[in-house]
């Protein structure tokens, strides 16, 4: 069975204020060894995966996920995105990518998001955002 992008969009958009999704609905998706990683983590099955959305979710004030272009080609889609954290009353913003592998049964087996953590959680710190401009100009002069 094929995941079709109506269905993929109703995870990967949130509005701030909204509940994300239940264990239910994420069980429903996921397959039970899903092994998921982003730039901060790598964790492997449902209940580490469900683990660390729900530690993200603690972390902040409020979230936001909008969509902005998601193609789907056999077992694999890529997701576009941009997120938004509210912590302590900052908005961190975030504009990336999630590579989802399906399954036979066409439960996610793999989920990586690409994005650039640091210049998203640190670009706008007086010193530090500086500095990390700097440190990347190094690499692309």
């Amino acid at each position: 069975m094929l995941i079709k992008e109506k269905e993929l969009k109703k995870f990967f958009n949130l509005s701030y204020g909204e509940k994300a999704p239940s264990r239910e609905e994420w069980e429903s998706l996921y397959n039970k060894q899903v092994k998921f990683i982003d730039p901060t983590q790598e964790k492997n099955g449902i209940e580490a995966y469900i683990k660390a959305q729900d530690g993200l979710i603690k972390r902040c004030d409020d979230i936001y996920l909008e969509s902005h272009s998601i193609a789907i080609n056999k077992n694999i889609a890529f997701v576009e995105w941009t997120m938004g954290l509210k912590i302590k009353g900052l908005e961190f913003l975030y504009d990336g990518t999630t590579r989802l592998i399906f399954d036979e049964e066409g439960k996610i087996k793999e989920h990586r998001d690409y994005f650039d953590f640091c210049s998203g959680t640190f670009g706008n710190v007086p010193v530090i955002g500086a500095f990390l401009r700097w440190l990347y100009s190094r690499f692309v002069d």
